[in-house]
């Protein structure tokens, strides 16, 4: 009989979930606020803008969804999350230069950037998303 060793969540990896989870719902809510702006700008910037703020709606819904599988220690979540943030950070800094929402772009850069260093810089959180390869097996109980 094998079992497995259980792996208690470090505590970056808990903050980051908890930014992913926050972060990607102010994401979504700056895709709908980047969205709504394209009323306020010039008439050739109206398509970019409105590109802009669905793909950054697109992106906060997604990293929402991968906030669960990262909870599990998931690889393919974490290399996931880290593609999504990174074109959110491409995004955003596109709605900053198209936009007059400065700070609330800056807060969300801020968040991205938090969210990839509490998944990638610290090694309990390095080891958290490791596999485990050797199994550890228990004796058979003698009968």
């Amino acid at each position: 009989m094998t079992s497995t060793v259980e792996v208690h969540r470090p505590l970056p990896v808990t903050v980051a979930v908890v930014l992913v989870y926050v972060g990607g719902l102010a994401n979504t809510a700056l895709g709908v606020l980047v969205l709504l702006s394209r009323y306020q700008v010039d008439a050739e910037e109206v398509l970019p803008v409105s590109l802009v703020g669905a793909a950054t709606i697109l992106l906060g819904l997604l990293t929402v969804a991968g906030g669960s599988s990262l909870a599990r220690g998931s690889r393919l979540a974490r290399n996931l999350l880290t593609a999504y943030l990174s074109l959110l950070v491409i995004l955003q800094g596109l709605a900053l230069a198209l936009t007059e929402l400065e700070p609330t772009i800056v807060i969300a850069l801020l968040a991205a950037v938090a969210v990839l260093a509490a998944v990638w810089i610290p090694p309990t959180a390095r080891r958290y998303f490791r596999p485990d390869t050797v199994p550890v097996t228990e004796p058979s109980p003698m009968l």
